[in-house]
C-alpha cells in the first residue's frame, strides 16, 4: 500500500525543497528582488496540490516535485505583476517588489521568474512533457485572462453574477484545478479520473474565493489578522457586493452606489449594514456549501479507494472553513 501524506507533511517537504536559490547571482539588481519575494513565504497550496494529485494514484514521482516548483514560481510571477497592477504597497506584511525596488525591476523580476518556471518543467521526462506543458500553458493564459477581466470590472459600476463567476474561475480556480490534474497525469491517472480531479479543484477554487470574500467583510479581526472591509474600501467587486446589488431595490442600489463613491470613515460599517439587511452573509455561506458539495461529488466519483482521497478531502475542508 502506497503511504499517504497530509497537506502539512507535504507542505513541509515542499518548502524544504523549494527554499533554495532558484536564480544566479548576477545581475543582483535583477535576481535579488526575486529572492526577496520568495522568502516572504506563502501557504504553498498549489504546488502541494500537484503532489497530492500524484499521490492519489501512485507514489510521488521526482517529476511531480519539478512541476510543483514550476507551479509555485508561476504563481509568484503572477503575484509580483498583480501587485504592480493593484498598486499594492504590501504583500504578507512586507513591501511589494515594485515598492522596495521599482516598477521596471519588478516587471523584469516577474518575467524571469516565469522563465525559471519553464526551466523546471523542462526537467521532466519527455513522455510527460506534452500533456504537462499543454495544460500548464492553457492555465497560464487563462489566469492572465482572468486578471484582465478583473481589471475591466473595476471600471464597471455593476457586474452580474455569471460574469464575476467566469472571471474567478479563470483568475483563481483553474490554477488549483490544473495543479491537481498535472499531478494526476504524473501519477498515471486515466483521462476520466483526471477530469474529475480537475473539476474537484475548480469547484474548490470557487468555494475558496467565496470564503475569501466573506472573511474580508465579516471575518473576526482577532482571527483574520486585520480589520474587515478592505474590499469595501477599495470598491472591489466581490460575490457579496454583486449579490447585494442584484437583491436591492432601486433606492437601495442608489444608496450603495453613493457609499461606493464615498471616502467617509463610516463607509465600511454602512455597507456591512446593507449586506446584513440583504442577508448576503447567509447567501454566501450557502453558495460556498454548494460549491463544496459539488467538489466532493467529483472527488467521490474518482476511481480510487476512498481512504486515499482523505488527505485531499481534509485539505478542502481546511481551505473553505478557514478563518484567516
Amino acid at each position: 500500500m502506497i503511504p499517504m501524506h497530509t497537506f502539512e507533511e507535504l507542505a513541509k517537504k515542499f518548502t524544504e525543497k523549494f527554499n533554495v536559490n532558484h536564480f544566479p547571482e548576477h545581475p543582483k539588481s535583477l535576481y535579488d528582488p526575486n529572492s526577496y519575494f520568495l522568502q516572504l513565504g506563502g501557504k504553498r497550496v498549489r504546488p502541494v496540490l500537484c503532489l497530492m494529485g500524484n499521490e492519489l494514484f501512485d507514489s510521488i514521482k521526482e517529476d511531480a516535485w519539478q512541476v510543483a516548483v514550476a507551479v509555485e514560481l508561476f504563481h509568484n510571477f503572477t503575484l509580483i505583476h498583480d501587485d504592480i497592477m493593484d498598486k499594492a504597497p504590501l504583500r504578507r506584511g512586507m513591501q511589494t517588489v515594485h515598492e522596495k525596488y521599482n516598477t521596471s525591476t519588478a516587471l523584469l523580476a516577474g518575467d524571469v521568474m516565469l522563465v525559471a518556471a519553464y526551466e523546471y518543467l523542462n526537467k521532466i521526462a519527455v513522455n510527460y512533457m506534452r500533456p504537462i506543458l499543454g495544460l500548464f500553458n492553457k492555465t497560464a493564459k487563462e489566469v492572465c485572462e482572468g486578471q484582465q477581466l478583473d481589471m475591466d470590472f473595476e471600471q464597471m459600476q455593476q457586474v452580474n453574477f455569471e460574469d464575476y463567476l467566469f472571471m474567478i474561475n479563470l483568475k483563481t480556480s483553474v490554477l488549483l484545478a490544473a495543479s491537481l490534474q498535472m499531478g494526476a497525469v504524473l501519477g498515471g491517472a486515466g483521462e476520466r479520473n483526471q477530469q474529475l480531479l480537475y473539476e474537484f479543484g475548480r469547484k474548490l477554487g470557487l468555494a475558496f474565493q467565496v470564503q475569501d470574500d466573506y472573511l474580508d467583510a465579516f471575518g473576526d479581526p482577532g482571527k483574520f489578522g486585520k480589520q474587515p472591509g478592505g474590499d469595501i474600501k477599495s470598491n472591489k467587486k466581490t460575490f457579496l457586493l454583486i449579490h447585494a446589488l442584484e437583491t436591492l431595490d432601486a433606492a437601495g442600489k442608489e444608496q450603495l452606489y453613493q457609499l461606493m463613491k464615498s471616502g467617509d470613515e463610516g463607509k465600511v460599517a454602512a455597507v456591512l449594514d446593507i449586506f446584513k439587511r440583504c442577508k448576503v452573509d447567509e447567501w454566501a455561506e450557502a453558495l460556498k456549501e454548494k460549491y463544496i458539495k459539488e467538489a466532493f461529488e467529483h472527488l467521490e466519483d474518482i476511481a480510487v479507494l476512498s481512504k486515499r482521497k482523505e488527505p485531499i478531502r481534509q485539505l478542502a475542508v481546511l481551505l473553505t472553513q478557514r478563518q484567516v
